[in-house]
């Protein structure tokens, strides 16, 4: 669990960290930040073939970002992060149980068919976010300053996460009251 919250702490603090250091100090020891951020997931390599993809991909980005002491690599790192979640969200939906059940199962409950096509449902929308919120930290790295790729993955980006959560929220009471689950 420490290790856990060290995780989102990294993830979070992340951009903001690169775009104060941007100037101040050199790529290819801001890529110390990254290398944290990869090592903060070490403990879930032995659970998750996604973490063991991020992992590498985080370490790759270092790679070049030592080698070429360029900050572009470093940007790209949410969007690895999107395209990690992507990858577990998306293959969960080629099995029985979708990501969004499989964490709604942690409480112990059983669900009605009804509420399994639901959450499907669910994890493919979250599949469509990623999707769009990968491409647009994509297009602001390549192409919009270090103060705007910064305020778009570290603050606007986990906005909109928070409004589609809360947006999930009100449908499923909907649901619900609707299904009698």
């Amino acid at each position: 669990m420490p290790m856990t919250v060290l995780t989102v702490a990294v993830t979070l603090l992340y951009p903001l960290a690169i775009w104060f250091g941007h100037g101040q100090v050199e790529p290819r020891w801001l890529a110390g930040l990254l290398l944290l951020a990869a090592a903060t997931r070490l403990p879930a390599l032995k659970l998750s073939g996604v973490a063991r993809w991020s992992v590498a991909g985080a370490l790759v980005l270092v790679g070049c970002a030592i080698w070429s002491n360029l900050l572009l690599p470093l940007k790209l790192y949410p969007v690895l992060v999107n395209m990690a979640l992507l990858a577990g969200f998306g293959y969960s939906l080629t099995t029985p149980m979708s990501a969004v059940e499989r964490m709604a199962r942690m409480g112990g409950q059983d669900f009605p068919p009804v509420a399994q096509a639901y959450m499907r449902k669910v994890t493919q929308v979250w599949c469509g976010f990623f999707v769009l919120n990968g491409a647009i930290a994509f297009g602001t790295a390549l192409w919009a300053s270090e103060a705007v790729w910064s305020l778009y993955t570290g603050v606007v980006s986990y906005a909109l996460m928070g409004i589609l959560f809360g947006a999930e929220y009100l449908v499923r009471l909907r649901f619900k009251r609707l299904h009698h689950v």
